[in-house]
């Protein structure tokens, strides 16, 4: 195609070259408190897969899947099951932490559980290639002690920890049928007392194949002299939630459709945990499937009818209830403020904040502070061969955080070698950047496109401009529709647009991602001498 500037002018309201305020004063993208007891579904428009929860005194800690992302295992906080916060990571770097120095996506950390035992928190999560992997800390921001191979394997997956009343220990999994060539089976293994090694083949305690193939993600409990299994099935995209319940630990158990989607248009609906609060009150967190804006979290309000947990809206009575779009508010005293994961950044000490992973285990010399509030990002080179930034281990991403909002990065390059450069980039299968390259003559900006990037395709420019020395915002507008336009302004306040719409692509089992990365195309980066000076990045809200 050849390549063109396009020169109109886009005037877009609201997007400063200022950055964002402190914490829980950024302009967010997605609210769920409305303000007046009540929430709005879903709790975190955000790609948090296979979410798990506890409560520990009047606090509420939640994880879930990270896969080839580091740092891994996000922890975030709340008081209320509404407002939640990033706090940290479980794990710094994926294990076994050479293998993950490449991205490998998809793969890596699935489908954690978080428990709080003897004074510490515990969290479980299976690699389908390694086994099944624990970490543990006294703190949930950390430090959180490496992690323990608690047993190698191959296609184990989904385990949740259990420890019985008398002090022994179970862990229940399910099977991933890529890896060990069966699934919807689950099996209860008795544990060590410490926690760290699994002591049994196991027991199949249920198989699935008839009623709930697929199932999978169990998550243990104990209650009024039951033991219950609460586990998906039928598929991330068109299941239900079952629980199963026996009174002893490896069964029989009975089975019960406990949520379904119904008339609603929450699909799956799929895997979560469960928590009850002091008052006795009890809420289900779980996912929906949003293609390219991930696995968002809704919570629902649980009751427990003869013995059995009802989740969602049960109009009808069958026990079968129906995700909610709005309710009431969990009964706990209300939060100090209305507050949201992090996406904005100020980069106040140099650094990336907790919002922010590699796409693969990252080298400590990829960014540092370069002034303060002013992040470097050093150009990193591409593998040998490599064409496709899926290769890049050093892309700085987040998981998209609303149903549509702009993105934007200002940034300083300073890029001396041909083929350098850095900028903005929406993630996925497909992907779609906006970056400030050195050409071989000058900078330029470009807007790129690459297809089928998961199979090795060519980035194609579509639009480029000339840029003057000094800094320049870039920017992304994400739509509902999933459609991504690009545009760059040097005020901050008149937006040009550039290069062609693109419908952003999913990843493999996440949901697409922002972010911005700096890369030689070939060659050492040997003494430095190319890099993006990053500012700020800033979300807003696109109405």
């Amino acid at each position: 195609m050849t390549r063109r500037v396009f020169a109109f002018i886009v005037a877009v309201a609201g997007f400063s070259c200022s950055p964002s305020g402190p914490a829980g004063s950024e302009r967010r993208a997605w609210v769920p408190d409305n303000g007046d007891g009540s929430f709005t579904n879903p709790v975190l428009y955000a790609d948090y897969s296979d979410p798990d929860v506890i409560r520990v005194d009047d606090d509420f800690y939640l994880t879930a899947s990270s896969f080839n992302c580091a740092p891994g295992l996000p922890i975030l906080h709340s008081k209320d099951l509404v407002n939640w916060r990033i706090i940290g990571y479980a794990l710094q770097a994926v294990p076994p932490a050479d293998s993950f120095r490449v991205p490998h996506y998809g793969r890596g950390v699935w489908a954690p559980a978080i428990r709080f035992h003897k004074g510490e928190f515990w969290i479980y999560y299976g690699d389908p290639d390694f086994g099944i992997f624990m970490v543990k800390a006294r703190r949930p921001e950390g430090p959180w002690e490496p992690p323990v191979l608690v047993r190698k394997a191959k296609g184990w997956i989904d385990p949740c920890p259990f420890w019985d009343s008398d002090g022994s220990a179970y862990i229940v999994h399910a099977w991933a049928k890529s890896r060990a060539g069966f699934n919807s089976i689950l099996t209860v293994n008795r544990m060590n007392l410490e926690g760290t090694a699994i002591l049994e083949n196991g027991v199949t305690v249920f198989d699935g194949k008839r009623g709930h193939p697929t199932i999978e993600g169990p998550k243990l409990y104990f209650r009024d002299g039951y033991y219950y299994i609460f586990a998906p099935a039928g598929g991330v995209k068109s299941g239900w939630q079952t629980v199963l319940r026996a009174k002893n630990i490896y069964g029989p158990y009975e089975d019960r459709i406990v949520m379904a989607q119904g008339r609603t248009a929450v699909n799956g609906p799929h895997q979560g945990g469960w928590v009850e609060l002091a008052s006795g009150e009890s809420w289900f967190l779980h996912f929906q499937d949003k293609g390219i804006f991930g696995r968002i979290v809704h919570l629902q309000p649980l009751r427990w009818e003869g013995g059995w947990p009802v989740i969602g809206s049960d109009a009808d009575g069958d026990g079968r209830g129906e995700p909610v779009a709005r309710h009431r508010k969990p009964e706990v005293p209300e939060p100090d403020s209305i507050q949201v994961p992090q996406s904005s950044d100020s980069f106040d000490d140099g650094k990336p904040g907790l919002q922010w992973q590699w796409s693969a285990n990252p080298s400590g010399d990829w960014v540092h502070p370069a002034a303060p509030g002013v992040m470097r990002m050093v150009a990193v080179p591409l593998p040998p061969g490599s064409h496709n930034l899926r290769d890049a281990a050093n892309l700085l991403l987040q998981k998209l955080c609303a149903p549509r909002f702009s993105a934007g990065v200002r940034l300083t390059p300073k890029l001396e070698h041909a083929g350098a450069r850095g900028g903005l980039v929406v993630m996925g299968m497909e992907y779609a950047t906006l970056t400030v390259k050195n050409n071989g003559e000058r900078l330029s900006l470009i807007q790129t496109v690459c297809p089928d990037a998961r199979g090795g395709g060519h980035e194609v420019e579509h639009g480029t401009a000339e840029v003057s020395p000094g800094s320049v915002i870039l920017k992304v507008d994400i739509a509902e529709s999933a459609l991504c336009t690009f545009s760059y302004s040097t005020d901050g306040r008149t937006f040009t647009a550039i290069g062609i719409p693109f419908p952003a692509q999913p990843e493999t089992w996440t949901g697409a991602k922002v972010g911005f990365f700096c890369i030689l195309q070939n060659g050492d980066n040997v003494a430095g001498n190319d890099y993006i000076d990053v500012d700020w990045f800033r979300i807003e809200t696109v109405r």
